[in-house]
């Protein structure tokens, strides 16, 4: 019975297996962790089947109580899959009261409830305006520390002692090869040996257009806004990986890590693959054999497989093996 009530969570996607649901009337879950609150889903069968989710009694939910963004899926589980997608909610979630969705079908047997979280924010008791949990520009650092960050800000955007020209697909930008030669060992390895990149001080980085070099520079710099990190993420990502920036490779893998869902998935294990970025690999496999994903990428599967790499293609395969284990 354990087994019935656990909630399998990945990214922001959470999926409660339903094995045997039959003319009982209710059923709760286990407590799942999706952001710094615990939740539970619960069923009920009346004339409808009524889906209900809220955040286990505790002291974040009641310091902190949630205002919640989700969308609701019901499926069954069988060859004929049958889908019911809520429209998406947004609610202040306190107790089981505050949110229900009835869904006009008799699901029984074996079934799936997926919730997908899209922003979860914390609501100010003393009013104000919610906060989302998840990455903003309102990293805290110290007076010291954003002093250090405003020069170093200056030093770029106004080029003050710019000592190497960056040649990018679209301009040029200005830089300094201290702080390059600090970042990565490709970068200082040009300007150690007698490469051409000492000799003229320039730097030709023309597989990447200048707004996502300049974000790449304001990494570097430790200036860059989340908004712009999240916009540059897959072009940042093969920076990194070209020049050798370990810790913004890392970076690039966690924040990929953090949104998938049905129309990137196959994107980011592609990028996964060439990478060779294993926890976001394994990741996306999850996500599409694991929670069953990979019903709602058919259409572009196809296209995928036809450009996949023969070693990825037999990984999924065996996957699939793994999951789909006969009954």
């Amino acid at each position: 019975m354990a087994a019935d009530s656990k909630v399998e969570t990945i990214s922001r996607l959470a999926q409660w297996r339903i094995e045997n649901f039959g003319p009982c009337t209710y059923k709760k879950s286990d407590p799942f962790k999706v952001g710094i609150w615990n939740w539970h889903l619960s069923i009920e069968r009346n004339r409808y089947l009524y889906i209900r989710l809220f955040p286990e009694p505790s002291r974040p939910s009641k310091d902190h109580p949630p205002i919640a963004r989700f969308v609701l899926r019901v499926s069954n589980s069988g060859a004929n899959r049958r889908f019911y997608i809520s429209p998406i909610h947004e609610r202040l979630l306190r107790t089981s009261d505050d949110f229900v969705w009835p869904v006009d079908s008799n699901f029984l047997g074996r079934f799936i409830i997926d919730v997908e979280f899209l922003d979860l924010k914390i609501c100010p008791l003393n009013g104000g305006e919610a906060s989302s949990i998840w990455p903003t520009d309102g990293a805290m650092q110290s007076l010291a520390s954003q002093s250090t960050l405003q020069c170093l800000s200056r030093m770029l955007e106004e080029a003050i002692h710019a000592d190497v020209t960056i040649n990018t697909s679209e301009g040029t930008l200005r830089a300094h090869k201290a702080i390059l030669a600090a970042s990565s060992p490709v970068f200082s390895s040009m300007f150690v040996h007698d490469l051409r990149e000492k000799e003229s001080s320039t730097i030709d980085i023309e597989d990447m257009s200048q707004e996502s070099c300049m974000a790449l520079l304001c990494y570097l710099y430790g200036t860059i806004k989340q908004e712009d990190f999240w916009k540059h993420r897959l072009a940042l990502l093969g920076a990194a990986n070209k020049y050798d920036i370990v810790n913004l490779k890392d970076s690039c893998e966690e924040s990929l890590l953090e949104d998938i869902n049905s129309g990137n998935v196959l994107e980011r294990l592609q990028e996964a693959w060439l990478y060779e970025l294993n926890k976001l690999k394994k990741g996306c496999l999850m996500y599409l054999f694991d929670f069953g994903k990979i019903y709602d990428v058919r259409d572009e599967i196809n296209n995928f497989f036809r450009q996949a790499d023969r070693e990825l293609m037999l990984e999924m395969f065996q996957e699939v093996l793994t999951v789909w284990k006969p009954a």
